[in-house]
């Protein structure tokens, strides 16, 4: 099996636009949510989220171009443009021929769902427009970012609501991994920061509805929390064999040891009870990366900030990782707590600031932690970054449907 490793990274996020700019940011424990912009949200019972503020495409994709784009294949084309840049890497022609692209993303272009179902309603059929379809199905993230570096591997998009982006990294790591190809580009993107995308998530009773404080209202296992916070944004990741990348001389930021991927197979939004699927997801990936949960120095949590969930996953990882949790041994952190839930782009995102924290031996904090949930009672660095010297951590995305994803990123051996 071939060992695999993280050589570049792009983030385009609410808390970020910039190289360096939302980890930065995080360890900063400033806030990325705010009201609104997007659309005008005054009828809605949630008029906040975390928006990507200032993004333009025209300044990454040629004009011409922007309307065959929904914005989350243009926050992906972004965030892949910064990830390449930032991995120093000329691609060849045999690169480019067997470079893979797997871009997770939940719903595609809502916006665009929303905008030409009016049309066809006021105007009728002859309006839609040709670039309708491309710009809203979910593989057009990949697709774009394909056609845009001429990448000739596989190339698909990874469904699975919040846990997308996390199975995109998963996939593309087994291919490199079996040596079907020596590099992937993989990763996530979203934006329903919609009219219908609020409103949907709003009627389910999903969202926090502290308009008065937006930057206060993801608080995850605080007690005061009433739900998540919508985000959009993107990650990209380059990943390459380790053989790949030390041929080439590359700065090396992690080695992906570790996946797992299991369903609840219970409810289609709320979590097992015990968690189970997340808890064997784990479980999984640290049986893949042959570590011990004592190993484990830092987990980037799911952490939402649901009533359910938050419990949930605590439980989850204290029946993991016994006394190791319970004595503060282990830090726990939700960076959702500074940017919202990037729903589809969570995954590739926080596995992204796994691998800048093994780097950086830093932790960035969970903020709005208050008045903790006295059912969780493990260590999750709140209000403020923490320093330590980390070597194996591990990122968990759960979603809709019951679906769990786990990353596990080392620093040692390389």
């Amino acid at each position: 099996m071939e060992r695999v490793v993280i050589t570049g990274i792009g983030l385009v996020t609410p808390s970020g636009i910039r190289p360096g700019e939302t980890w930065r940011s995080l360890l900063a424990g400033q806030s990325g949510i705010a009201p609104i912009t997007l659309f005008d949200p005054s009828d809605y019972a949630v008029r906040f989220a975390g928006e990507v503020k200032g993004f333009d495409g025209s300044a990454h994709v040629p004009k011409k171009k922007l309307k065959e784009m929904g914005r989350y294949a243009q926050l992906s084309i972004a965030a892949t443009h910064a990830c390449l840049d930032d991995s120093g890497i000329e691609l060849s022609d045999h690169d480019r021929e067997v470079c893979g692209t797997f871009i997770g993303v939940g719903l595609g272009g809502l916006e665009n769902i929303y905008k030409y179902s009016l049309t066809l309603r006021d105007r009728g059929p002859r309006k839609i427009s040709p670039y309708f379809i491309p710009s809203v199905i979910a593989n057009l993230a990949a697709g774009q970012v394909a056609i845009e570096h001429g990448l000739g591997g596989p190339s698909y998009c990874t469904t699975s609501a919040c846990a997308s982006s996390a199975h995109a990294i998963g996939d593309a790591m087994g291919w490199i991994q079996r040596g079907r190809t020596p590099l992937m580009v993989a990763g996530g993107s979203e934006a329903c920061i919609t009219g219908l995308g609020v409103a949907g998530f709003t009627t389910m009773f999903a969202l926090s509805r502290r308009n008065d404080e937006p930057e206060r209202a993801s608080r995850p296992w605080d007690r005061g929390r009433d739900g998540f916070v919508m985000a959009e944004g993107a990650a990209t990741l380059l990943l390459e064999s380790l053989d790949h990348a030390k041929a080439r001389g590359a700065r090396i930021y992690a080695e992906l040891t570790g996946y797992g991927a299991t369903c609840d197979g219970y409810h289609i939004t709320q979590p097992e009870p015990g968690a189970r699927g997340a808890l064997r997801a784990m479980r999984m990936a640290l049986a893949e990366a042959r570590l011990d949960p004592s190993q484990i120095d830092y987990i980037n949590a799911h952490g939402t900030s649901t009533p359910a969930g938050d419990v949930q996953e605590a439980k989850a990882i204290i029946e993991l990782c016994g006394d190791h949790a319970l004595s503060k041994k282990l830090w726990v952190s939700s960076t959702k707590s500074a940017m919202g839930h990037l729903l589809g782009g969570a995954g590739a995102v926080e596995a992204a600031l796994c691998a800048l924290a093994l780097v950086e031996g830093a932790v960035p904090p969970t903020l709005n932690l208050d008045d903790p949930e006295p059912d969780c009672p493990l260590d999750f660095v709140a209000h403020q970054a923490r320093e330590r010297d980390l070597q194996h951590v591990m990122s968990n995305s759960f979603g809709f449907g019951g679906t769990n994803a786990t990353l596990i990123l080392s620093r040692g051996g390389l």
